[in-house]
């Protein structure tokens, strides 16, 4: 199927962060190929609000409590009307090949692909910005290897990043989406990831197709999230018979918010005031 043939929907979930979307969506007008619409599936407590585009908007009002990835990217997906998805977080900026290039690869890879992205430091991306600024100061990820251009095949599906990505509709369908059974965050898309290899599909790494990352504040381990991770752990595992996202349990564990031990997994206590802000990840550029 010809790139020209099928059109491209851009889908996002937002919550609160007006000021990230709002550089997603200048990010996709400065884009070499526009999107055919974007979709944004918008959880925040106070509507959102898009300025002028080139391109199709459709905000979706999803009242929900929490941060249900799953089911929000789900409901995004079914309100596409194009044979390519683009899934976004909604601090990725895409750079102006993005689009073109995810297109491109989908028009001859029937595969979930990658994009790949760059972080950004805590003064990026705040205001004006120029692509090659960005480009100057994203930084890779240290455990994900893209090409300069091109694809590469990533084996291991468990590095499958729902940040920036992209999927033939048809594909997306085949897989049965995201399981909706994962709710509030993580795990959701290691599980997708691990789906998408049971269903023989390759998942590819793609050169020049790159977005950036815009800062938020962060935690690490995300403790903010010890009770979503601790059920999602568990439904995992109860799959796949491995565990996911083993470093964060690790650290819960020394922190003393969970016992994990062989088979067993359980939340023990909420981290505290002190144990939030020690978590806490200072900016460093």
């Amino acid at each position: 199927m010809e790139a020209s043939l099928m059109g491209v929907s851009v889908l996002t979930l937002v919550r609160n962060r007006s000021a990230h979307l709002a550089q997603l969506v200048e990010g996709l007008r400065r884009s070499d190929r526009k999107p055919d619409e974007l979709i944004i599936v918008d959880m925040s407590d106070e509507p959102v609000i898009v300025g002028p585009t080139s391109f199709p908007v459709r905000i979706d009002r999803f009242e929900t409590q929490g941060l249900p990835l799953a089911a929000a990217r789900n409901r995004a997906a079914s309100l596409a009307n194009h044979d390519m998805l683009l899934f976004l977080d909604v601090d990725c900026i895409p750079m102006r090949d993005c689009i073109t290039v995810l297109c491109q690869t989908l028009s001859s890879h029937d595969a979930l692909l990658c994009a790949d992205v760059r972080y950004l430091g805590p003064y990026d991306a705040r205001g004006v910005w120029e692509e090659t600024d960005l480009l100057a100061q994203g930084r890779s990820h240290p455990a994900r290897l893209f090409p300069n251009r091109g694809v590469r095949e990533e084996k291991n599906a468990g590095l499958f990043w729902s940040l920036a990505f992209a999927l033939r509709r048809s594909t997306f369908e085949t897989i049965g989406g995201f399981d909706d059974g994962f709710t509030g965050y993580g795990a959701e898309d290691t599980d997708f990831g691990f789906r998408a290899a049971t269903c023989g599909l390759k998942l590819l790494f793609v050169g020049r197709a790159i977005a950036c990352h815009q800062y938020h504040d962060s935690y690490e381990p995300p403790v903010q999230h010890v009770a979503d991770i601790v059920r999602n752990a568990m439904r995992f595992k109860a799959r796949w018979d491995r565990w996911p996202m083993e470093g964060w349990l690790d650290a819960f564990a020394r922190i003393g918010l969970v016992a994990w031990e062989g088979e067993r997994l359980e939340l023990l206590r909420l981290p505290t005031h002190a144990e939030m802000e020690a978590s806490r990840v200072e900016p460093t550029g």
